[in-house]
């Protein structure tokens, strides 16, 4: 049968795929519509298996909180290139997961996956018909999120990276801070909130490098162990936030800057996503 250019347009407005995609999809399917539609959708899922070992090194983060702030949830929603990133549509499918996330509050990514949008068709599905027609693998890489008395996010320039951090107090002042240490996060990029979030694992591999350190230096055996517990005490300060110097007056830790807002105010739990992972 013939293809008319407005059946072209038709369908191309209905899916977004390109001109020639619809055009070729339409004559395949003796101009049925839904048929159409499911040959480009068959299209997005060759194309997804075949980038299945692409790199998705690009991307965007995005961040939501609930209404009363006491959750906060991350996102990065990853592609190839950064220009694929930067795409209107791309942003705009990012949010709707983000917004899908915080009204469901999946438990992992498959579950974000498995998520339903206004369609009836799942995040997955959606992701697999975009990259049949930008022709990238794209993926929602990284998830995390927190709860606390108050959760406040920050969004590094490019969104390549946010931070979500929990506060055990709601007032103006720890919300202004909290965005001070959201920053300080961003940057420093703390393994754990306090000394008790390094794992065993960690501690001992910091304790023998120590070891091996001074002894490469002429330590004598019998001090190995001390100075082994003096460079571990320096990789706490180095690596966990409340320890760290605070980067915008590093005459106080982040703990005694939190204290100096308002007392008692601490970090109960954060969050720290990149694009990179």
């Amino acid at each position: 049968m013939s293809i008319t250019a407005s059946d072209v347009n038709k369908l191309r407005q209905m899916t977004g795929a390109g001109m020639m995609d619809c055009k070729k999809a339409l004559t395949e399917a003796n101009g049925d519509f839904q048929a159409a539609i499911d040959i480009l959708r068959k299209k997005g899922q060759k194309v997804a298996a075949s980038r299945a070992d692409r790199q998705s090194s690009e991307g965007t983060v995005f961040l939501r909180t609930t209404a009363d702030r006491k959750a906060g949830f991350a996102i990065s929603l990853n592609c190839e290139t950064d220009f694929v990133a930067k795409n209107d549509e791309f942003i705009a499918m990012g949010n709707r997961i983000a917004d899908l996330v915080v009204a469901h509050q999946p438990a992992d990514l498959a579950a974000i996956n498995a998520l339903q949008l206004e369609d009836g068709r799942t995040v997955a599905e959606h992701l697999t018909d975009m990259m049949g027609k930008i022709g990238e693998k794209i993926e929602v890489a990284n998830y995390a999120h927190v709860t606390g008395e108050h959760v406040v996010t920050y969004i590094h320039t490019g969104a390549k990276v946010g931070v979500l951090v929990a506060l055990n107090s709601a007032s103006d002042a720890a919300d202004t801070a909290g965005k001070d240490v959201a920053m300080q996060i961003a940057a420093m990029r703390p393994l754990a909130l306090n000394r008790e979030g390094i794992d065993a694992a960690t501690i001992q591999r910091e304790i023998e490098i120590g070891k091996e350190q001074a002894r490469a230096e002429g330590k004598p055996e019998n001090m190995l162990e001390k100075i082994a517990i003096g460079k571990l005490n320096k990789f706490y300060k180095e690596n966990t936030l409340l320890e760290q110097d605070f980067v915008k007056d590093n005459s106080k830790t982040v703990s005694q800057y939190l204290e100096s807002v308002e007392k008692g105010l601490t970090v109960t739990d954060f969050k720290r996503i990149s694009v990179a992972g």
